[in-house]
């Protein structure tokens, strides 16, 4: 193996021209399929975070209608010993109404959260644009664009007034952006204590369980996990069931992005095999006199089974740099009016590496058919034909 191994890099040496396109035409697949890869996942990554990065995914709530869900803190202890990789876990409780402002009127979803809890979920500090967030009775954080159709602001009082004429005057004590049209609009935030005195709960009734999970796409197994969990009384929902249209654009995007690489290492396979079979016929004589003074027809496609492991090898750490660097000048160049890139780049080490792999051992099976064709030279026919 190490004589082979030495021969492989004499070949190579000896032409450096053809080595250098193998070796090139190696990098530019490996660099396609970094750069394309990782745009498909960053696209994927800021639909996701834009869809369902701000709101629960998987959902807990009462089956009967307009029911809450009693005892909810020992069925967010049992979600919390369960192997389901939680990134939060928080209880909610919605009233509809409509905030009231002189003469104007307006429909509204009055949401009460544990704040400490939630903020994992809906990231309320950065959506606040003014005032602070409430921490009291009768305080209320409304929409922008919610203020901006009552003439509100920070400080005033306005009235929330439900279906059942259950009427309560609350204080702005903030005012958020989502930078969502119909949550800005709709939206009102109160605190958990003020929602169950609006709808005559105990302090341990609530609405719902929202949570987050780690890989948002297992969302439909952890969903039968927490089903099994929780008493049959109570429903689990998620953002797959919810978003179908999204989830079929994300797998449309998966299977794209797996067809550009197969046929991107479809042509890198062809393109060393055919230029590794010319190899073979230009190192002949070379070859019929390395086997007239002794080397095995083994070790004589093992000089070609190197070439193509140094080939990928190369071909492949070039090929990662050149798309790194390509993914780089995309995100320098490719922004939008803010200056922040138009799309976020995922530089994920588990397909970086696994596409180099990939890489290195398509080097490796094309150079098999020229490997074979080597240990078939005949001696005599070298000889003969010169």
């Amino acid at each position: 193996m190490k004589l082979a191994f030495s021969i492989a890099k004499r070949f190579l040496w000896s032409g450096k021209t053809q080595t250098f396109m193998i070796i090139l035409g190696i990098a530019i697949g490996v660099s396609v399929q970094v750069f394309i890869g990782s745009l498909i996942n960053g696209l994927q990554d800021d639909l996701v975070n834009s869809t369902i990065g701000s709101s629960s995914q998987i959902t807990v709530t009462r089956e009967s209608e307009n029911a809450y869900i009693n005892n909810y803190t020992s069925h967010i202890s049992t979600l919390e010993k369960t192997d389901i990789p939680f990134t939060a876990i928080s209880e909610t409780i919605n009233l509809n109404g409509s905030l009231i402002k002189n003469d104007d009127s307006k429909p509204t979803l009055l949401r009460g959260f544990d704040y400490g809890k939630a903020e994992a979920i809906y990231g309320f500090e950065q959506a606040l644009t003014e005032g602070s967030l409430p921490s009291g009775d009768n305080e209320v954080t409304i929409g922008v664009l919610l203020a901006e159709k009552l003439g509100l602001g920070v400080g005033d009082d306005v009235t929330f007034v439900m279906p059942s004429q259950t009427n309560q005057t609350f204080e702005i004590v903030g005012l958020f952006d989502f930078n969502i049209q119909s949550v800005n609009e709709t939206w009102s935030l109160a605190t958990l204590g003020t929602l169950r005195m609006l709808a005559d709960l105990t302090s341990n009734q609530a609405g719902s369980i929202e949570t987050q999970i780690s890989d948002v796409f297992a969302a439909e197994e952890y969903t039968v996990a927490i089903k099994n969990a929780l008493p049959e009384d109570l429903s689990v929902s998620n953002w797959m069931q919810e978003n179908a249209e999204l989830l079929s654009g994300l797998n449309g995007q998966s299977v794209s992005s797996i067809m550009i690489q197969i046929f991107v290492m479809v042509s890198v396979v062809l393109g060393i095999s055919s230029v590794l079979a010319i190899t073979v016929l230009q190192k002949s004589r070379q070859i019929g006199i390395l086997k007239a003074m002794g080397i095995t027809d083994k070790d004589a496609s093992l000089i070609f089974l190197s070439e193509g492991l140094i080939l990928g090898v190369i071909g492949a750490v070039l090929g990662v740099l050149l798309g790194l660097g390509l993914g780089l000048a995309f995100q320098t160049f490719a922004v939008d009016a803010g200056g922040d890139p138009v799309v976020s780049l995922s530089i994920d080490p588990g397909f970086i590496a696994p596409s180099a792999t990939i890489a290195m051992l398509a080097a490796i099976v094309a150079s098999v058919i020229p490997a074979r064709k080597s240990s078939t030279i005949s001696v005599i026919e070298v000889i003969r034909n010169g």
